[in-house]
C-alpha cells in the first residue's frame, strides 16, 4: 500500500472532550472532512475512553461521508468490520497482527506499532502492510521514551535489508516544524493529532513538508 505523507489521527476522545451524544459524532466527523478538504486521504480512528457503541456510530457516519478515503480503526479488528473501514492499526499491547489479519482478512490493511530495533526486527516477519516506530520525539500520548531521529534511519536500513516493501510510518510528538526532517531521516509518512484547526494544520503540515 502507499501513505502520503501526512497520516492523521482522529483522537475522538480529544476532539469530544467536552461533547456529549451527538454532539461528539458531529465534532468527530466535522474534523474528519475538514482533514479530507485539506487533502489527507488516510485516516485513522483513535478512542480510548468511548463505548463499542458510539465507536460503531462514528464509525458507520465516517464511512458514508468518506467513502473515497482510507479509514484505519485503532485497536479495533471488530470495528474495523463493523464500520467498513479499510483496515485496523494494532500496538504492542493489543491484538497481534496475526489474530488481527485472521478477523480482518486479506483484503483489509493491518498496521503495527514498534517503539524499538527488536520490536521493528520482529514485526518485519508479522502479516502487516506497514509499520510504524516511535515516538520519535517526547509526547504525552505515546508512552515510553523518545527514540530520536537516528533510530527512523535505522528502520529505513532494516527495511531496506529485509527484502520487505512496506511502508515505514513514524509517530510521536511529530508536528509541522519537525516532520520534514523526520521523512528526510527514511520514514515515508508521519502520524500525528491535528485536532486543533484540522484542515489549516493539514495544510500547514503540507506547506512545511515540501
Amino acid at each position: 500500500m502507499k501513505i502520503p505523507a501526512l497520516y492523521p489521527i482522529l483522537d475522538a476522545d480529544t476532539i469530544g472532550a467536552d461533547c456529549v451524544g451527538r454532539e461528539l459524532l458531529l465534532a468527530v466527523c466535522a474534523n474528519a472532512v475538514a482533514l479530507a478538504d485539506a487533502g489527507c486521504t488516510v485516516l485513522q480512528l483513535r478512542a480510548k475512553r468511548l463505548s463499542a457503541r458510539e465507536l460503531l456510530s462514528i464509525g458507520r457516519e465516517l464511512r458514508r461521508l468518506l467513502p473515497k478515503a482510507t479509514l484505519i480503526m485503532n485497536d479495533r479488528a471488530d470495528l474495523c468490520l463493523a464500520m467498513g473501514f479499510d483496515g485496523v492499526h494494532v500496538g504492542q499491547q493489543d491484538l497481534s497482527p496475526q489474530s488481527a489479519r485472521l478477523v480482518v482478512g486479506t483484503g483489509r490493511i493491518v498496521g503495527l506499532s514498534t517503539h524499538n530495533a527488536a520490536q521493528f526486527t520482529q514485526a518485519l516477519a508479522e502479516p502487516v502492510d506497514y509499520l510504524a516506530i516511535g515516538p520519535v520525539f517526547a509526547c504525552e500520548q505515546d508512552s515510553g521514551p523518545n527514540i530520536g531521529i537516528a533510530e527512523i534511519s535505522n528502520a529505513r536500513r532494516m527495511l531496506r535489508d529485509s527484502g520487505r516493501e512496506l511502508p515505514l510510518v513514524a509517530f510521536g510528538g511529530i508536528t509541522g516544524s519537525n516532520a520534514k526532517s523526520v521523512l528526510q531521516a527514511g520514514a515515508d509518512a508521519v502520524i500525528s493529532d491535528i485536532s486543533a484547526s484540522p484542515g489549516d494544520s493539514a495544510r500547514e503540515f503540507f506547506r512545511l513538508m515540501m
